[in-house]
C-alpha cells in the first residue's frame, strides 16, 4: 500500500476523528490538486515543529516522529493541501509558542506548555464546531474555503502528526504487524505489547 492509499485509509486508524480540513486536505493530494496560496516556515519554525511533535510521538525502543520525517510531511501538507485558513492559524500557534520561549524550556516545561495548549484548543474547537454547524450540514466546499478561522493549531499539529507517523514506513513498521497473506477472518486476542495485525 503506498502512503498516498494509506492517508485514504488513516481515519479508519484513528476512529474516523479527523476534521473536515484534514479530510478535504487528503482529498486535494489524492486527486493531485495543489491549494492555492503559498506555505513556508523559517528554520526556527521548523525546529520547533519538529520539537513538539517529538514531544506527541517520542523515541522510545521505536522510531520517533522526527525519525519518521513527520516534521516535513507537515509543512508538506500545510503547503499542498491546506488553505489560508489553517496556514494562518498554524503560523500563529507557532509564533505564539516562540513567544512564550517554548525552544528553551525544560522537556516538563514544555510538555506542561503544550497540555495548556490542549486544554485552551479544547475551547478553540467548541467555538469552530459552532461555526462549521451555522454553515449547515451540508457545508458548501467554496464557503468553508473562505471561512475566516482554520482548524485551531494544536489541532492541526496533533492530527498531521499522527497522520505522517502512521503512514510512514518506520511507523507503519513499529506499530503494526505486517500479514501479506492472512488466514481466515476470526476474533484474535491481542497480548499486551503485542502490535495490531496490518493486512
Amino acid at each position: 500500500m503506498n502512503r498516498r492509499n494509506a492517508l485514504s485509509h488513516i481515519s479508519l486508524l484513528l476512529g474516523s476523528t479527523l476534521s473536515a480540513p484534514t479530510l478535504l486536505a487528503m482529498n486535494r493530494r489524492d486527486r493531485h490538486e495543489r491549494a492555492p496560496g503559498g506555505f513556508t516556515l523559517t528554520s526556527d519554525q521548523r525546529s520547533l515543529v519538529a520539537t513538539v511533535a517529538e514531544l506527541i510521538i517520542p523515541k522510545t525502543d521505536t522510531p520517533g516522529a522526527i525519525e519518521a520525517g513527520v516534521p516535513a510531511f507537515i509543512e508538506m501538507m500545510l503547503q499542498d493541501c491546506y488553505l489560508q485558513p489553517e496556514h494562518q492559524s498554524f503560523v500563529a500557534g507557532v509564533e505564539q509558542l516562540q513567544q512564550a520561549g517554548f525552544l528553551s524550556q525544560s522537556t516538563a516545561d514544555q510538555t506542561e506548555t503544550l497540555r495548556r495548549l490542549e486544554a485552551e484548543t479544547k475551547e478553540l474547537m467548541k467555538a469552530y464546531q459552532v461555526q462549521q454547524t451555522k454553515m449547515g450540514d451540508n457545508e458548501d466546499k467554496e464557503l468553508m474555503k473562505k471561512q475566516a478561522t482554520g482548524l485551531p493549531f494544536w489541532r492541526l499539529m496533533k492530527e498531521l502528526t499522527l497522520l505522517g507517523y502512521f503512514t510512514s514506513e518506520a511507523g507503519l513498521q513499529a506499530s503494526f504487524n505486517y500479514v501479506p497473506i492472512p488466514g481466515k477472518y476470526e476474533l484474535v486476542k491481542i497480548k499486551s505489547g503485542q502490535k495490531v495485525y496490518a493486512y
